[in-house]
């Protein structure tokens, strides 16, 4: 057992779900997909990575990895009811045992990003799905074309025009974290990445 695997399987079973082992092999699957490049087990771990960089700030800790974890557990690209989706599949596993679980489904639907949530908790787990915007330039563009390369259907102007609606949605709000952790450490770099990357002319 790795120790990705071994942090799953410590967490489900102390927040009280069964079958830990079943849950974590069909959710490693999942991930692994052949059409996913962005929405894999690197991206959840790099989630974890600052969860536990904020996990003293964090109300309840645990909801919030359980959500970071299954947050794009379902993921087909350019679907709209990804989340929608990911939030079932949690709810079907948890099979009641996991307290929570629909708070922690409400979790996974903020994660949309199309609102500001009224929880902290939910509000630390979409800064930390965000907190890749604020990496260094290099990451920060390597992850654009990883997200670039899950959309093969979209040509280049379509694909900017995706881009730009949703990083332009993000620049225009007065904050781009919501919690105080975050914006203080991810904020200005995150708009740095994203002006930058709206910058950028499409070839005529």
């Amino acid at each position: 057992m790795n120790r990705t695997q071994a942090r799953f399987v410590a967490l489900w079973s102390r927040s009280g779900g069964a079958h830990a082992g079943n849950v974590y092999a069909e959710l490693a699957r999942c991930y692994a997909e052949p059409a996913r490049r962005y929405h894999t087990l690197r991206h959840v771990r790099r989630c974890l990575r600052d969860l536990d960089l904020a996990r003293g700030s964090i109300p309840d800790p645990d909801a919030v990895e359980l959500a970071l974890w299954c947050h794009d557990v379902i993921y087909v690209p350019g679907a709209r009811d990804n989340e929608q989706n990911s939030a079932v599949w949690f709810r079907c596993r948890a099979e009641g045992r996991i307290a929570g679980c629909e708070r922690i489904c409400a979790m996974i639907l903020a994660t949309t990003h199309t609102g500001v949530p009224a929880g902290l908790d939910a509000r630390f787990a979409c800064d930390i799905d965000l907190a890749v915007l604020g990496a260094p330039r290099g990451r920060f563009r390597e992850d654009g074309e990883l997200l670039r390369a899950e959309r093969p259907e979209l040509d280049d102007r379509a694909y900017d025009r995706h881009e730009r609606a949703i990083l332009g949605g993000l620049l225009a709000r007065p904050r781009i974290y919501q919690t105080d952790f975050f914006h203080a450490r991810c904020e200005t770099r995150a708009r740095s990445n994203v002006t930058w990357r709206l910058g950028l002319r499409m070839p005529e």
